[in-house]
């Protein structure tokens, strides 16, 4: 569950990009500009936001069956929701949108200049998902009863807080993994108390190290040592007994941490020439996406970590959340 976005990617001009993205305009008027962008040049349309790139790409890691993925998430009744609903299709991903009036479908605009990507996001409907609009109904309730992994990027703690908690209380009360992002460091800072309220019921938490580093500031760990950040942010109260927290901090071309019982490994990434990596903004939703394909077929830990390490691999060598036919991962 969490913020649907269409990715509007496209080359644009250098004057394009001056005039339309320039400082004053960034914030200002996303919804023009993604609008513009559309008209003036030729876009690629991907299915996209935080939640849907990690639930895409292990769909994609999994091939069969398809629809083992089942998102949730708000858009509006729009030419651009058509589009992402076709577009979730395409990635053999089940996207039960809650779909809306009040506000446009949400859009993440990528301008491309030679090797720069200017991103200008606008949430629009994707801040307007309603848990009694939605995710209490029985027919997508029945949904959620019927997952037993569940994954939410920490955005979607500045949406709804209450749909959130109503999913961890239902996985911590059957048993079933919940999966919860750190996502930025905002999130740490400015919505700690829902981070805080959702964090008992975390069975995987995952962030990268800016992300811990922050955490770790905010929480009071009084420790900039990322293992030491990985095992303290383990040891935070736990309601499922019968499950251990894992916490998993990936940190870019250096190795990833994780938690297993008392102790923190350390798993180095796979090597990549400087002059393949074509854009990293995706890694981090690649990652959780290699490690939930493979989490979801209940694999080993250290085998959850080494497909993420393949997705985030394959996703920086492309521009964008996107990804080859097949994988070539065992």
């Amino acid at each position: 569950m969490g913020n649907p976005l269409l990715d509007i990617s496209a080359v644009v001009d250098k004057d394009f990009l001056e005039n339309s993205v320039s400082e004053e305009n960034m914030f200002l008027k996303p919804y023009v500009l993604n609008h513009k962008i559309v008209k003036k040049f030729k876009v690629e349309y991907h299915a996209g936001g935080a939640t849907q790139n990690s639930i895409k790409i292990a769909q994609w890691m999994i091939q069969d069956p398809h629809k083992v993925c089942t998102f949730f998430g708000c858009i509006g009744e729009d030419t651009f929701g058509e589009i992402l609903k076709q577009k979730a299709e395409e990635a053999h991903v089940d996207a039960y949108y809650y779909e809306q009036t009040e506000e446009p479908t949400g859009t993440c605009a990528a301008c491309i200049t030679g090797d720069n990507r200017s991103l200008v996001a606008n949430l629009a409907a994707a801040n307007c998902y309603k848990k009694d609009k939605h995710l209490d109904l029985k027919e997508n309730w029945k949904l959620v009863e019927k997952a037993k992994v569940y994954y939410i990027a920490g955005f979607f703690l500045t949406v709804s807080l209450e749909s959130i908690l109503k999913v961890a209380k239902h996985a911590s009360e059957n048993n079933k993994l919940f999966t919860l992002n750190l996502s930025a460091p905002f999130i740490s800072q400015f919505f700690k108390d829902a981070l805080m309220e959702v964090m008992p019921y975390v069975d995987v938490l995952f962030g990268n190290e800016t992300e811990a580093a922050t955490f770790s500031k905010e929480q009071g760990f009084q420790t900039e040592d990322i293992e030491e950040i990985a095992k303290k942010a383990e040891a935070l109260p736990k309601i499922n007994k019968k499950r251990p927290r894992i916490v998993v901090f990936t940190q870019g071309k250096d190795g990833t941490i994780m938690t297993k019982g008392d102790k923190v490994e350390t798993f180095p990434v796979l090597k990549i020439d400087q002059k393949d990596i074509v854009d990293t903004n995706g890694a981090g939703d690649a990652f959780v996406g290699g490690f939930l394909s493979e989490l979801v077929q209940d694999k080993e830990l250290e085998q959850c970590v080494k497909a993420g390490h393949y997705a985030a691999n394959i996703i920086i060598r492309r521009a964008g959340c996107t990804f080859p036919e097949k994988p070539d991962f065992h």
